[in-house]
């Protein structure tokens, strides 16, 4: 088990498990992932193969949620584990904060215990 797989307690942002499509970018660098769960803090995706970007470092994602609705965010990655990255939502442009709270409804204010 790494230190970003040990097990940890405390409060979070309630999380909104989600099946959708992401696009993870940085500089030239692109790739597809799914959502396994998204909050009002962050989100939760499947590891791409090859994956070699750890805490800390900056990307640009594009969650495709349907057909209709794009929403863009800068996020920092806050673990990585086998499967999955955690990235915290570094900057949620104006237009873009409306649809995520939507989409997110009750789960947008709400805590939950880890």
């Amino acid at each position: 088990m790494t230190s970003d797989e040990q097990p940890r307690s405390g409060t979070r942002h309630a999380r909104m498990p989600i099946q959708s499509t992401v696009l993870l970018s940085r500089g030239a660098d692109s790739w597809t992932s799914d959502i396994e769960d998204i909050s009002a803090s962050g989100v939760l995706v499947v590891k791409p193969g090859a994956w070699r970007y750890g805490a800390g470092e900056h990307f640009v994602l594009d969650m495709m949620i349907g057909p209709e609705l794009n929403i863009h965010v800068e996020a920092t990655i806050a673990r990585v584990t086998a499967e999955h990255i955690g990235f915290a939502y570094t900057r949620i442009p104006a237009d873009k904060e409306a649809p995520l709270w939507n989409l997110l409804g009750g789960y947008a204010d709400r805590l939950e215990n880890f």
